[in-house]
């Protein structure tokens, strides 16, 4: 994986390439003016004190603290996806990663995706922060440690680290998330000194309970669908932890870690039904209550809704390895044929998971 860090990212967008990208995503010609409009000629001055600069008109990028901004950065690099199918590049604003896939020791395939992402920066008047830009290699093979060829970027090679810390959460090339669990901890237990300070002035458990879920519920629920279900059990008992402290400082009741991971999970499973154009959508789909049939399932679900996953068997495997499923699985192989809500193939397997109430 390759973590790519821009130069000024927002400030480089050019509005005349960001209205050609917009109108061949078909927006509307008198939309593409305004947006164009809206970026060019725009005055710009700093004051300290009471001093001020001579004002500056600028015709390039977008402002910095605009809501506009991170939406128009995505859709002037809309165009900006891989070449190969064993690569992928995921972006969020201007947070961009390049995921190569590596099979038989032959980089090829993701080298020239970095060189192409390269040139394309230049075309599109992006610059590369290099020494900002990290590559992280993930090799879960047991066999001997490979060695991989290092990534150059304008003559410049690229730092390769073992962490890297993406969207406010720490991937690490084992794939653990101790490193992130250990992080959050630390981060949450300074705020309970502020949430102590605040019980010794006297203030209400109300006042308290919303001060713990701005500043440190908040913490511990950042992307916790992504890492909690996979975490260690001394990673989460040192969060849970957290959560008792504040429990006893605020004298209320706080909801476990667990069961705010159990309702992430559901929320997001639907809402990854309801989107098609989700990449994962296709495999999900939500079985109604009419279409269900107790006598195969021997589990009274009532008018609750059912998530089916359709996974390979040889996908399940690699699912069950390691990992803690919060959910009740069923599971059928050869007699699919007479689950009355699906027909599939014998190679497919069907995983049941309880949403709850719809």
């Amino acid at each position: 994986m390759l973590f790519v860090d821009y130069s000024s990212a927002f400030n480089t967008i050019i509005p005349s390439l960001l209205t050609t990208n917009l109108g061949d995503l078909g927006l509307h010609t008198s939309l593409c003016d305004w947006i164009s409009n809206f970026l060019t000629d725009r005055p710009q001055s700093v004051r300290v004190g009471n001093c001020a600069s001579s004002t500056l008109t600028l015709s390039t990028g977008a402002p910095q603290g605009c809501v506009l901004s991170p939406l128009l950065y995505s859709l002037y690099t809309y165009d900006c996806t891989a070449t190969s199918s064993s690569n992928i590049i995921v972006k969020f604003a201007d947070d961009t990663v390049v995921v190569g896939l590596i099979s038989d020791n032959d980089e090829m395939a993701y080298l020239e995706e970095i060189k192409h992402l390269e040139n394309w920066c230049q075309e599109n008047n992006l610059l590369l922060n290099v020494s900002k830009t990290k590559e992280l290699i993930v090799d879960c093979s047991k066999k001997q440690e490979r060695h991989y060829q290092p990534v150059r970027i304008s003559g410049t090679t690229v730092e390769r680290v073992d962490s890297f810390r993406y969207l406010g959460v720490h991937i690490s090339q084992d794939l653990s998330w101790s490193r992130h669990t250990n992080s959050l901890a630390k981060k949450a237990c300074q705020h309970l000194y502020h949430l102590r300070r605040l019980r010794d002035f006297r203030l209400p458990s109300k006042v308290l309970r919303n001060f713990y879920t701005c500043t440190i519920k908040s913490i511990l629920m950042g992307n916790i669908t992504v890492w909690f279900g996979n975490s260690t059990k001394q990673g989460r008992q040192a969060l849970q932890r957290v959560v008792r402290s504040a429990e006893r400082i605020t004298h209320t009741e706080l909801p476990d870690l667990q069961t705010i991971y159990y309702k992430r999970c559901q929320t997001k499973a639907r809402k990854i039904v309801k989107d098609p154009t989700h990449p994962n959508n296709r495999l999900f789909s939500l079985l109604r209550p009419h279409h269900q049939a107790r006598q195969h399932l021997n589990y009274d679900i009532g008018n609750q809704d059912i998530l089916a996953i359709k996974l390979t068997l040889e996908q399940w495997r690699h699912c069950l390895e390691g990992a803690e499923h919060p959910f009740m699985v069923y599971t059928y192989h050869k007699n699919l044929n007479s689950y009355p809500a699906r027909t599939l193939d014998s190679t497919w397997t069907l995983l049941l998971f309880n949403l709850g109430q719809a």
